[in-house]
C-alpha cells in the first residue's frame, strides 16, 4: 500500500483512520468529535463524507467493527477502529513528500488578482470586509487555542501549533490589508505589460 494505493487515500480517509486509531467511534461519533475539534477548519471533510470513507476504508480492510463505549442504536450505527494495516496505510501516506511541497490557494488571493476588473469602491469594500472576517476568525482561533491548552495540559502539541500558526498567518494578513488600505490611492496599471 506504499504507492499509488496509499496515494488514493484522501484526506478524510487519513482523518478518519486517524481517528478511529484513538478509540472506536461510529460515524455519528466522528462526526461530533471532528465538529468539537473544528477539524473542517484544517481538513475538508463532510458529514456525508465520514460516511463514505468509512464504507471505503472498511472495505479495504483499514478499520473494522468493534466494541463501543456508547450504546449503539441500529445497524447503521456500527462502530470502527483501525486496524493494523490501517495505521500502516496512514503511516506510509504520512511519508509522501507532496505534504510538505505544496501551497495553498486562497481565494482571497485570486480575489486580488482578478480585482482590476471590479467596479469602483469594490476593492475598499472587499478589504473592510475580509478584515471583519478575519477578525472574528482571529478571536475564534485564539479561544479555541485557549481551550486546547486546557485540554492537553502543555503548548507542545500539534494542535497547539497548528492554532498557533493559523493565528500568526491571520495577524499577518491583518497588517497586510491595513498596509493595502492605505496604498489604494496610489494603486496604478502596469507599466510595462509587455
Amino acid at each position: 500500500m506504499r504507492g499509488a494505493e496509499s496515494r488514493e487515500l484522501t484526506t478524510p480517509d487519513l482523518v478518519l483512520l486517524s481517528l478511529l486509531a484513538e478509540r472506536p467511534m461510529h460515524g455519528y461519533q466522528a462526526n461530533l468529535e471532528l465538529e468539537r475539534r473544528e477539524v473542517r477548519d484544517w481538513a475538508g471533510i463532510s458529514r456525508p463524507q465520514v460516511y463514505y470513507s468509512l464504507e471505503k476504508l472498511a472495505r479495504r480492510g483499514l478499520i473494522r467493527a468493534a466494541e463501543c463505549a456508547e450504546p449503539v442504536a441500529g445497524p447503521e450505527r456500527r462502530a470502527f477502529v483501525t486496524t493494523a494495516k490501517g495505521r500502516k496505510a496512514l503511516a506510509n501516506a504520512l511519508e509522501r513528500e507532496d505534504w510538505a511541497l505544496q501551497r495553498d490557494r486562497p481565494s482571497f488571493l485570486t480575489w486580488v488578482a482578478l480585482s482590476w476588473q471590479a467596479r469602483p469602491g469594490v476593492f475598499r469594500l472587499q478589504l473592510r470586509r475580509r478584515r471583519k472576517f478575519l477578525e472574528k476568525e482571529l478571536a475564534r482561533e485564539e479561544a479555541t487555542l485557549r481551550a486546547i491548552r486546557r485540554e492537553v495540559g502543555h503548548r507542545f502539541h500539534e494542535a497547539v501549533w497548528m492554532v498557533s500558526l493559523t493565528i500568526r498567518q491571520m495577524r499577518v494578513e491583518l497588517r497586510w490589508l491595513h498596509k493595502l488600505s492605505r496604498e489604494i490611492p496610489r494603486r496604478a496599471s502596469a507599466r510595462y505589460p509587455q
